[in-house]
């Protein structure tokens, strides 16, 4: 068994603003009462971003380009690449489409990084996702479910440690070892009495592990 991995979700919690919020401010203005009604539980996650996605109507060109301006926590690739120097494995674990995310870790020189995520690809000046009702991680809800890759991790590595912003976080979280929470996901685990450490960015996870000897 391999000693230990980190595991991130990305928008949010990498980035610092969501691809779906990208495209309802600059393409799909209607995405606004969508979201409305995804925040009432009148849509399911999946559905929400494959509606929101599917309207973005730009050629790729476009779309790269507006997926590059996304700024990320300016500490993330330092901090995967002391994760790696310190014999730990770095995944990214999203719901979203791994479309745009391989796009920013490119973009950003991030190598040797596994992304769990719904597959995602262009086509008629729009990214759509490839949800397999078969897989083993699949989620009716939000296309993959966190809590299984986490759980097929922890039969890979000792120590699972795990980083999110929101709710979809909250479910992988009740199986890590340890959970650096941010934003929304701070008061989502302190109601489902999910222990966590708060932080607002990377720098503060490399401090905590360093204190911990996990990083050197």
């Amino acid at each position: 068994m391999k000693k230990w991995a980190f595991v991130s979700d990305f928008d949010g919690t990498i980035s610092k603003q969501d691809f779906y919020w990208l495209v309802i401010e600059k393409y799909f203005p209607d995405g606004q009462e969508l979201f409305h009604k995804w925040k009432r539980a009148e849509l399911l996650d999946i559905d929400f971003l494959s509606k929101v996605f599917s309207s973005i109507n730009q050629n790729e060109e476009q779309i790269i380009a507006d997926i590059l301006s996304i700024p990320i926590d300016e500490h993330v690739p330092s901090f995967i690449k002391k994760v790696q120097e310190n014999n730990g494995d770095f995944y990214v674990l999203s719901a979203g489409t791994d479309y745009y995310i391989h796009h920013i870790l490119k973009k950003h020189g991030i190598e040797n990084v596994t992304v769990f995520s719904n597959e995602g690809f262009f086509r008629e000046q729009n990214v759509h996702m490839n949800i397999d009702e078969n897989h083993p991680h699949y989620s009716k809800r939000y296309g993959i479910d966190k809590s299984k890759v986490i759980l097929e991790l922890k039969d890979q590595y000792t120590h699972i440690y795990f980083s999110g912003d929101s709710e979809p976080d909250s479910h992988p979280a009740a199986f890590a070892d340890i959970t650096f929470a941010k934003d929304a996901l701070q008061d989502i685990l302190k109601e489902k009495n999910i222990p966590f450490v708060a932080v607002d960015t990377f720098k503060e996870i490399e401090l905590y592990l360093l204190e911990k000897g996990v990083l050197s």
